[in-house]
Parts: C-alpha cells; sequence; structure tokens
C-alpha cells in the first residue's frame, strides 16, 4: 500500500469518527433543547452578571447578597422596557395596519396609471388580497400570538429553569467547573481548566461590547426613526437591538424591516433617509465599536461568523442563530489556550488591555476572591491532583463564604 493512500485513509477515517461525534452532540443538545438553550442563555447571562456580582463582593457585599440584587435589578429593568415596548407594539399595529393599506392602494394606482400602464384587473386583485391579509391578521399579531397555552407554558418553563442555572453559575460557577473538570487525566487537569477560564472571559468580554454595540445600534437607529414619525419607532428600535446579537446578519435584517415600514408608512424619500441611518450605524459599528470593545481575543473571522450562524440557525432555528458567534468565540479561545506551549504564552497571545474577567476572578489583592490557578510549566509535574486554587491566610477563598 503507498504511504500517501494509507496515511490519506488514516486521516479520513479519524475525520470520520470526529465528524460523528459533532453530529451526536449537536443532535442531544437539538433533542434536549428545553434544556440546553435556557442553560446556554444562563450562561450568558452570567457573563453579563458576574462582574457586577463581584464588584459588590470587593467592597464587602456577600456574594449571595451580590447575586440577589443583580438578578433582582436586571429583572426589573427587562421587565419593564419589554412592558412598554409591547404596549407600543399592540398601540401602534392598528396605525400601521392602515397607514400600509393607504401605501397599497397608492401603489395600485402608480402601477396602473404611471408608465408601466398595468392590468386594473390583475393590480386590483392583488392588492386586494394584501390589504385583506393584513386585516385578517391585525388582531392575530397584537394577541394571538401572546395568548397560546403552550407558548405560554414553554416561555415560563424555560425562564425558570434559566434563572435557576443563573442563580449557581453566579454563585458558584467555579466550582462547577472544577468539578466537572474532573474526568479529564491529571497531567492535562489545570491547563484545561485555565482554557476554560479564559474561554469565560472571552465571554464576559463578547456579551458585554454586543451589549453596548446593540444599544448604540437601537438608540441611534430608534431616534432616527422617532424624528422622522415613522410607526412603531420604539418596537423597531427593540428589534435592532436583539438583532445586534447576531452580527452581521442580524443588524441587517432588522434594518430592512425598518426600512421596509418606512417606505410602508412614509413614503420613498422616508425610506431612504432611514436607508441612510442604518448604513451610517451599521458601518460605525463595523468600523468602530466593535473594534474598539471586543478586542483580539473576541475578534474572529467574517467567515467564521456567517458560516457559524448559518450551522446554528439549521441546527436550532433561532436560538441557535443567537448562541453560535458566542459559542464560537469562546471555542475559539479555550482552543488557543489548549494549544499555547506555556500558560505564560496563552495569557499573553490572549490578553488585550481590558480581557473579559473568569467568573470569580477580580481584584488580585481581594483575599475574598478566587484566582486563575498557575498551569505548571511540567503538566506531569507531582502534586498536581485535582487541586483547590491557592488561598491567601486569613481569606475563605470560597465564593459561597
Amino acid at each position: 500500500m503507498h504511504p500517501i493512500v494509507r496515511q490519506t485513509a488514516e486521516w479520513c477515517w479519524r475525520l470520520l469518527i470526529i465528524f460523528a461525534a459533532v453530529l451526536a452532540v449537536a443532535y442531544l443538545a437539538r433533542k434536549l433543547s428545553t434544556v440546553t438553550i435556557p442553560m446556554s442563555i444562563a450562561l450568558l447571562g452570567a457573563a453579563l452578571m458576574a462582574p457586577l456580582v463581584n464588584w459588590m463582593q470587593r467592597f464587602g457585599v456577600p456574594r449571595a447578597i451580590g447575586v440577589f440584587v443583580a438578578l433582582v435589578g436586571a429583572l426589573g429593568l427587562l421587565a419593564g422596557i419589554m412592558t412598554f415596548v409591547v404596549e407600543q407594539f399592540v398601540s401602534g399595529v392598528p396605525q400601521l395596519s392602515d397607514e400600509f393599506k393607504t401605501s397599497v392602494h397608492q401603489v395600485q394606482d402608480w402601477l396602473i396609471n404611471g408608465p408601466l400602464h398595468l392590468s386594473n384587473d390583475q393590480i386590483r386583485n392583488a392588492g386586494d388580497t394584501i390589504v385583506k391579509t393584513v386585516e385578517s391578521n391585525k388582531d392575530a399579531l397584537t394577541s394571538g400570538a401572546l395568548t397560546t397555552a403552550s407558548i405560554i407554558g414553554e416561555f415560563f418553563t424555560g425562564t425558570f429553569l434559566t434563572l435557576f442555572i443563573l442563580i449557581f453559575f453566579l454563585y458558584g460557577g467555579d466550582q462547577i467547573w472544577e468539578f466537572c473538570t474532573r474526568i479529564v487525566p491529571t497531567p492535562h487537569r489545570e491547563k484545561v481548566r485555565t482554557a476554560g477560564r479564559l474561554g469565560f472571559g472571552t465571554l464576559t468580554g463578547f456579551v458585554r461590547a454586543t451589549v453596548m454595540v446593540a444599544a448604540v445600534d437601537a438608540i441611534g437607529i430608534g431616534a432616527g426613526l422617532a424624528i422622522l414619525s415613522v410607526p412603531l419607532a420604539l418596537p423597531l428600535a427593540s428589534l435592532v437591538f436583539i438583532g445586534a446579537f447576531i452580527p452581521i446578519v442580524g443588524s441587517f435584517i432588522a434594518g430592512s424591516v425598518a426600512v421596509f415600514i418606512a417606505l410602508m408608512t412614509k413614503g420613498l424619500v422616508t425610506a431612504l433617509i432611514v436607508l441612510g441611518i442604518t448604513v451610517a450605524v451599521m458601518q460605525l459599528e463595523g468600523h468602530v465599536l466593535q473594534p474598539l470593545l471586543m478586542g483580539r481575543a473576541v475578534r474572529i473571522h467574517p467567515l467564521a461568523v456567517v458560516l457559524a450562524i448559518a450551522a446554528g440557525v439549521v441546527l436550532a432555528g433561532l436560538a441557535g442563530g443567537l448562541l453560535a458567534v458566542p459559542f464560537v468565540a469562546v471555542l475559539n479561545t479555550a482552543m488557543r489556550s489548549l494549544l499555547a506551549d506555556s500558560p505564560e504564552e496563552a495569557y499573553q497571545e490572549l490578553h488585550t488591555g481590558e480581557p473579559g474577567e473568569p467568573m470569580f476572578h477580580a481584584d488580585p489583592d481581594d483575599p475574598n476572591e478566587i484566582r486563575v490557578p498557575p498551569v505548571p510549566a511540567d503538566p506531569a509535574a507531582p502534586g498536581d491532583t485535582d487541586r483547590q486554587p491557592s488561598k491567601p491566610p486569613g481569606g475563605s477563598g470560597d465564593a459561597g463564604d
């Protein structure tokens, strides 16, 4: 057998096994989406709120109270914003429906009496069909989707599970990670743990930067829509905020919806102005905000972003699209850390001026904080047996104390 053929066969069957393992994990994650999606959202929430909890702990606030304050504040803010947005949406849909019908009739008249001189019957029938569709689905848009018992049940189940997991991630996430990595062979255990902590630091930086970028996008486009008196300006701004969590694709889709509504309700000139505002905000996001806020450790190639989003949507729908890029960012950092020759090289490669903090890493002089333990230069050094991070004298070192 020629060596090239033998090596090719060895590569192929190993890659096939890896591919089958990845497919099996993806299949299980999809079948258990009721658990995996809330757990992923809870991890994103922990990445967003852990720095706040750490900050309160540095000032002497017990960690349990810090977790409680962070959760209550976040839930209150989210509930207030969602209530206001839903009220604006419900009250604005009837007006949007009336303006949309007027725009459809104007387009009909232009197609019939304008330079195209299309058939009157065909245009009228098509326009009437569109108008009837909007009128028949107006009530469903405002109330029907929100009153389905199964959807409400799934929503509350997922919310409760997310909050339950989030509490434990914030309170004892580092201990959970220490326990889960005990399955790793001892010579490589600390290196895997460090890679996980660095990956979580990347996730913290990613979520924090994405929230800031999404807020700037929503404020910029929402303010433009409000100034131009476009209907549903606030719900559209909320849609832009949510869409910004899906890089590249999300902002484009949300901006397209805003331009379409402006075209249907305010005419071509207003739609072009909205398009210009959307393009300007997206340029500011892509060339200023993301490079400034995310840094080198979080940045991944646009091709990887698009492929990750496409794969996530195919595997898990909208939730997969939202979670794909954070997953790739964490995986990228963890793999770079695992492939580094030494812990110093890993930290130096991933350090970006103000990197995301690991889950319970804050002030190195604070005796109440768990710190990332150094990885031994020799992975097989004696004594590297499931050890806990070092604790200074007089400090508890446990996040739960």
